[in-house]
């Protein structure tokens, strides 16, 4: 199996636009499961308005809050809470990363 098709049989969904990526570090996973928020690499000129619009239209969500961050990497980070009748858990199963 060639490189490519490596990276690509660990990315079970293709992000485009906004969103970079949906990650799956130790902190973002006890945040989906304590807190019901969502971690996502983003556009670093990406809004909050911007992000909550893209999640609530790719995975058919409603989002209560978006907190952004710039990392030291210079990487731009979301955490997105959905709101109480949707369950982080839910989506993190859909994006592969539970």
């Amino acid at each position: 199996m060639s490189q490519e098709k490596k990276s690509e049989a660990k990315k079970p969904y293709q992000f485009q636009g906004i969103l970079i990526m949906a990650l799956a570090t130790e902190k973002a996973i006890r945040l989906i499961e304590r807190e019901n928020v969502i971690t996502f690499l983003v556009d670093l000129k990406a809004t909050k308005k911007q992000i909550a619009e893209e999640v609530e239209k790719m995975f058919e969500v409603k989002v209560d809050k978006v907190n952004t961050l710039v990392t030291p990497r210079g990487q731009k980070k979301a955490y997105v809470k959905l709101a109480k009748e949707y369950k982080a858990t839910d989506l993190a199963h859909k994006l592969g990363i539970l």
